[in-house]
């Protein structure tokens, strides 16, 4: 079993990395493999809603970011995605990516465990998670729980360490996945068989 772990940060080793370094060592404590990407610091291309991805099973741009990410998904069994907090939401990069992933991917993402991380100063956190929460519910993907929401406090580089409960939430996630995908591996019932789907615009 493999999780694939998504820094939304540009700062490759700050507070959100060392928040999912947490969950992925907890993880692989757990007997589960953990692949972390980060987005970097290079602009990404955001969805300029063409369809052409409902043809092609695949978005039409052909950037490192969104190939890595995509290749990465065909073999992981969960995902979870961690971001710091901007004005109360996630990194704008970050979701210009995750537009294009669950839009073009979902066959890589359905019925996967998905949980979602926010790295704040102070506040936001909640509201950051519940964007990045949107894209699991929508894509057929259990959310995975933990002990409180999971949320790392720290500004200063490195300051996230000294978040005892945030780190040990991000522990309780770790185990949780773990235990959630065990679990689903061990047998249990078929995916359900999905409805033919219904496309509406609110009032027909």
């Amino acid at each position: 079993m493999k999780v694939l772990l998504i820094n939304g940060s540009p700062r490759g080793e700050g507070n959100t990395h060392l928040a999912l370094s947490e969950v992925a060592r907890t993880l692989e404590n757990c007997g589960v493999d953990t692949q972390i990407i980060g987005i970097g610091t290079k602009a990404v291309q955001g969805c300029i809603a063409c369809g052409r991805c409902a043809g092609q099973g695949r978005c039409v741009f052909k950037d490192r970011l969104y190939e890595e990410v995509r290749e990465a998904l065909k073999g992981s069994d969960g995902l979870v995605i961690g971001s710091p907090v901007y004005y109360a939401g996630p990194n704008g990069s970050l979701c210009a990516l995750l537009d294009r992933l669950f839009l073009s991917c979902k066959e890589l993402l359905g019925y996967k465990p998905g949980a979602a991380v926010a790295v704040c100063r102070r506040g936001g956190a909640s509201a950051a998670l519940d964007r990045l929460n949107k894209y699991f519910t929508i894509s057929n993907m259990p959310v995975v729980p933990s002990q409180y929401w999971n949320m790392v406090y720290g500004m200063q580089k490195g300051e996230a360490l000294q978040d005892a409960e945030g780190l040990q939430t991000m522990r309780t996630l770790g185990r949780n996945m773990a235990w959630m995908l065990q679990n689903l591996k061990s047998g249990g019932q078929e995916v359900p068989e999905p409805e033919e789907r219904v496309f509406t615009h609110f009032i027909r």
